[in-house]
């Protein structure tokens, strides 16, 4: 790792605050994806059973 000098902690704290964003969005999609995943088998099996 290069020497930053007196911007060591912005850069790395740039680089942590990137890392956290970067993580909170990824487990956001997932949450995300997981509940739309279980909606659309919920409507799926309501519009194969006739419940609509």
């Amino acid at each position: 790792m290069p020497d930053l000098g007196k911007y060591a902690f912005a850069v790395l704290s740039s680089y942590g605050a990137t890392a956290v964003l970067l993580i909170g969005l990824i487990v956001f999609v997932v949450m995300r994806n997981a509940k739309a995943r279980k909606t659309l088998e919920i409507i799926e099996n309501e519009v194969k059973n006739g419940r609509t």
